[in-house]
């Protein structure tokens, strides 16, 4: 006889749960001093012509708080988009493929930005 423990055993949970939560919310706390930074940047440079809009992110301390901020919101994107999928998407290819590309598109995202940052910040 076989109790219900012995039955799942090793069909449980696979232990990811706490960790994707946990970067969810870490994720989602550092995007606001972030955030505020950015909206900030946009408030005080209205009007600013593009050569120094350029000088501004061109600055180390800039450069890195917007690096920051897009590594993070793309994990962020990610997870919140993958639970998302998980949750409403029901068929498995139709999950699998829609993961498939949520990711890619944050991943796509973010090395666009990291692209442009970098290539502002070392003076191009």
């Amino acid at each position: 006889m076989a109790t219900p423990l012995g039955r799942v055993r090793g069909l449980g949970s696979a232990h990811k749960g706490t960790e994707t939560f946990w970067r969810q919310r870490v994720t989602a706390v550092g995007n606001i001093p972030l955030i505020i930074f950015l909206v900030l940047a946009i408030v005080t440079h209205l009007g600013a012509s593009y050569d120094e809009m350029h000088g501004f992110i061109a600055k180390p301390l800039v450069a890195l708080a917007l690096l920051a901020l897009i590594i993070s919101a793309a994990i962020h994107m990610r997870i919140g988009l993958k639970e998302i999928i998980e949750d409403y998407v029901h068929g498995e290819g139709a999950k699998v493929a829609a993961i498939l590309l949520a990711t890619f598109y944050a991943v796509g995202i973010a090395l666009a930005s990291v692209y442009a940052i970098f290539k502002i910040g070392l003076g191009s």
